[in-house]
């Protein structure tokens, strides 16, 4: 079954002047769009972050239409495919400082959707917990990653 923001995001690209293909998979956590084009630079931007106003446009436009729609990923020559690879990496990496050294471990800011991925990828590890921290005078979160405080 087809997803109602595969026809969203092709009027967009389309109005945008991005003649694409979207190819459209079901993942665990929703639908997955996969763009194909001639210029899949432009659409995935500076650190990919016009991916992710695309996203984040296609999956407002959806929710106004229907509230109980499930998130969207919207993705570019596997772009986002291989940066949720690095980040699992560098989260497990930092997880295992963690647990080496028993010192709290803070990752760079990250946008919500890679925080999002970085809190999953944890969850239900037994010695490590996260938290999204706020930058003092600024909007970026960044996340600690601290030895869980063992009850019992």
């Amino acid at each position: 079954m087809s997803s109602p923001a595969k026809p969203i995001l092709e009027e967009m690209l389309l109005k945008l002047g991005f003649p694409a293909t979207i190819l459209e998979q079901t993942l665990d956590d929703g639908p997955l769009l996969e763009i194909q084009c001639e210029d899949a630079g432009r659409l995935i931007g500076r650190q990919g972050q016009t991916l992710t106003d695309l996203q984040y446009i296609t999956n407002r436009i959806l929710f106004q239409k229907d509230k109980t729609s499930p998130k969207v990923t919207v993705d570019v020559g596997g772009y986002r495919t291989q940066s949720r690879d690095a980040l699992v990496k560098k989260a497990q990496e930092a997880a295992e400082k963690v647990r080496r050294w028993g010192d709290v471990v803070e990752l760079e800011p990250l946008s919500a959707f890679d925080r999002r991925i970085v809190h999953s990828t944890l969850k239900d590890d037994p010695d490590i917990e996260t938290h999204s921290v706020e930058i003092e005078d600024s909007e970026k979160k960044v996340i600690l990653l601290r030895p869980k405080i063992k009850r019992g």
